[in-house]
């Protein structure tokens, strides 16, 4: 079902907090779900593939609704598909996953793993949060048993009006077996973890709705109990772009992928019409001091953005103020201290380097005909010095104190090392 709020709005506590921060989008039974919450600690899931070895953006709103779970008194579940890593989701996407060594997909869990212990209180407390591999009930499941036991309660016509796989076969692309077998294997996933933990409830985004569904279903048929499936809406910025990305690729969560000082700089750029709605979703600021930020106009709505960076910059790298200070520097100062993304310039480059080359190599352009267009419109400065010549070759003459500082306008900068 689509969700339907209350007339009086949710009792409990964990759905309240999603219904006032803009969580909330499709849920199977709202008010049941509710009652359930309002009787004590409830167990909830949700669900990540171990597909790289840190988790992006993208994922923070799945892990906000954990967190907010646990703080309203809660037990939450973070399951890593190391087994459904080896199939992949094909949930709204035009093409098969790459399929993963089982060594890349431990080391992915490993890096994966960093992630919960910044936003998660583990441990034996009854709310204390619990993580899972689901390699631990899959990997060791007979093919013709697990037909055989599981397969009846699953019709292919039903999986077949599942909206990812439809979007699949009305573009007729393929769609594998073992892809569609992914929907089983969640459901599956829903039903140990009910029978084992006494969970109730999975959490995911919109586009698991379909194999969430699945999943209640079967753990109906197959056990009799009543299960729960709520999403919150896919990110998009107010554009339409989808979250997660950055000009030079994803935004992850891992400071070994991505410096804490380009996540807060990513922070730093959120559009004026897009804070409010990152303030909720992404700190846990009071609604009320929220909604003071969120109405500051022209300059002002820039503190509200820095405030948005530092919340969640400290919630997911526990960084005191030295980043702020960092940033603030780079923004209103003008200044480029040392911390910055560095980016190696191979020694065989090194000479007579083409600046355009050196902007696509460092991140800051996506094409050497999109740097040229940001030099030529006066954007780009090599040293703090501003560059009109798109022919211009860097040389060892503007190496200083070991690096070249390139930037585009006020917000981007990286340092080209030559090795």
């Amino acid at each position: 079902m689509i969700l339907s709020p209350q007339p009086t709005g949710p009792r409990s506590d964990f759905l309240r907090t999603l219904s006032e921060r803009g969580f909330l989008h499709q849920c199977t039974d709202l008010a049941a779900l509710d009652i359930w919450l309002c009787s004590g600690a409830g167990t909830a899931y949700n669900g990540f593939d171990l597909t790289a070895d840190s988790l992006h953006v993208g994922h923070l709103i799945p892990i906000m609704m954990l967190r907010w779970f646990q703080k309203t008194g809660n037990k939450p579940i973070a399951l890593l598909g190391g087994a459904t890593s080896r199939l992949g989701d094909p949930s709204f996407r035009d093409t098969s996953r790459p399929l993963l060594s089982q060594e890349q997909i431990t080391k992915n869990l490993i890096g994966i793993r960093r992630v919960f212990e910044r936003f998660l209180a583990f441990g034996d407390n009854p709310t204390d949060a619990v993580m899972v591999n689901n390699s631990d009930w899959l990997g060791g499941l007979n093919y013709l048993d697990f037909l055989r036991d599981i397969g009846p309660h699953f019709s292919v016509n039903r999986m077949l009006t599942s909206e990812s796989v439809r979007q699949r076969l009305e573009r007729e692309q393929s769609l594998s077996l073992l892809e569609f077998n992914y929907m089983v294997m969640q459901a599956y996933d829903f039903h140990i973890l009910a029978q084992s933990c006494g969970c109730l409830l999975q959490l995911g985004g919109s586009d698991q709705w379909g194999n969430i569904v699945s999943g209640v279903e079967f753990g109906r048929r197959i056990g009799g109990r009543t299960l729960f499936g709520l999403t919150a809406p896919l990110l998009t910025t107010t554009s339409g772009a989808k979250m997660g990305k950055s000009v030079s690729g994803a935004v992850w969560l891992n400071a070994d992928r991505l410096s804490p000082y380009e996540f807060w700089q990513f922070w730093r750029n959120t559009g004026d019409t897009d804070v409010g709605r990152f303030l909720r979703l992404f700190t846990e600021l009071p609604l009320g001091e929220i909604a003071r930020l969120e109405v500051l106009r022209d300059s002002e709505i820039n503190e509200a953005k820095k405030i948005l960076a530092d919340q969640i910059t400290r919630l997911c790298h526990g960084l005191d103020a030295a980043v702020s200070e960092t940033s603030r520097r780079i923004f209103e100062a003008g200044e480029v201290p040392a911390g910055l993304p560095t980016v190696r310039l191979p020694h065989s480059l090194r000479g007579a380097f083409p600046l355009v080359d050196a902007m696509v190599v460092a991140g800051l352009a996506k094409s050497k005909s999109e740097a040229r267009r940001l030099i030529v419109g006066g954007g780009v400065r090599v040293n703090g010095g501003s560059v009109k010549d798109e022919a211009l070759r860097l040389g060892d003459s503007d190496i200083q104190n070991g690096v070249i500082r390139l930037s585009v306008g006020k917000k981007r900068h990286v340092l080209l090392q030559p090795v």
